[in-house]
């Protein structure tokens, strides 16, 4: 149950996260430090051992971002475009960009004219001018209004797992919406009852089915199944979803699987 929670946690620290701390990672308070990404915590006070150095549990946590995560940067350019507002183009160009590549080198390498990239610098700049507003527009409506733009006047809006692949209303859910399907698709065991055709219905549940997954492990299928197996006795089709909706990824040959992050 505790890991149930902490997994529902981690995606709510991850939005309600601020700029400043999405840009470091990670999230801290008196007693501890905590990854953004994967919920890896470091306790405030405690020297960690890291390759033969000592550290800090903040130098601690930015290491293990960039071992673990490879930068903050990187992780949100590979995020779902519905998040992060940029095309595929825009993520490949931001990707040289911080790499410190010349518009010159950058023209030669996409092979388009170089006036083409500094169309696209001017976009992004547009861009970031209207992020800016808004999200000090929003700041001023939840203090305004002293709630949150999630608050509905009866529930809450629960947002989506960070590894969607794709955002649409079929995430348009309520905290209530939740509860209820788990109580009418789920067993207390955690065992589904039936898996539902709506679509929603299979995001909520698929979530709950996710809690029995360790991020830092590596599955083989016969592990998944067998998981899956205690869950519903369908477990090719419960496998086949967790795939299609993001929350795992698998190897070209299907022989290893492990959670999206």
């Amino acid at each position: 149950m505790d890991k149930n929670i902490d997994e529902a946690k981690n995606n709510e620290e991850f939005w309600n996260a601020s700029v400043d701390e999405i840009k470091k990672g990670y999230i801290e308070n008196e007693d501890k430090i905590k990854c953004l990404i994967c919920g890896e915590t470091f306790t405030v006070g405690r020297i960690y051992n890291i390759n033969s150095e000592l550290y800090d549990a903040k130098k601690a946590a930015e290491l293990h971002i960039e071992d673990k995560h490879v930068s903050m940067l990187d992780y949100i350019l590979n995020m779902n475009s519905s998040f992060s507002g940029i095309s595929d183009v825009q993520r490949q160009l931001i990707s040289l960009f911080a790499e410190g590549i010349s518009d010159k080198d950058i023209a030669s390498k996409l092979g388009v004219a170089q006036s083409t990239v500094r169309n696209h610098r001017y976009k992004l700049r547009e861009k970031e001018k209207q992020a800016k507003l808004f999200l000090a527009m929003m700041d001023l409506l939840s203090k305004s209004t002293n709630k949150k733009i999630s608050n509905l006047d009866k529930g809450t809006l629960c947002d989506a797992h960070k590894t969607a692949t794709t955002i649409d209303d079929r995430f348009n859910i309520t905290d209530e919406e939740r509860i209820q399907v788990i109580k009418n698709y789920m067993k207390e065991d955690g065992s589904l009852k039936s898996y539902p055709s709506k679509e929603k219905k299979k995001i909520i549940v698929l979530t709950e089915i996710m809690k029995n997954f360790n991020k830092s492990t590596t599955y083989s299928e016969k592990e998944i199944n067998r998981i899956l197996n205690r869950i519903y006795e369908d477990h090719a089709t419960l496998r086949r979803a967790l795939i299609e909706y993001g929350f795992f990824e698998r190897a070209n040959d299907c022989t290893s699987y492990w959670v999206k992050q």
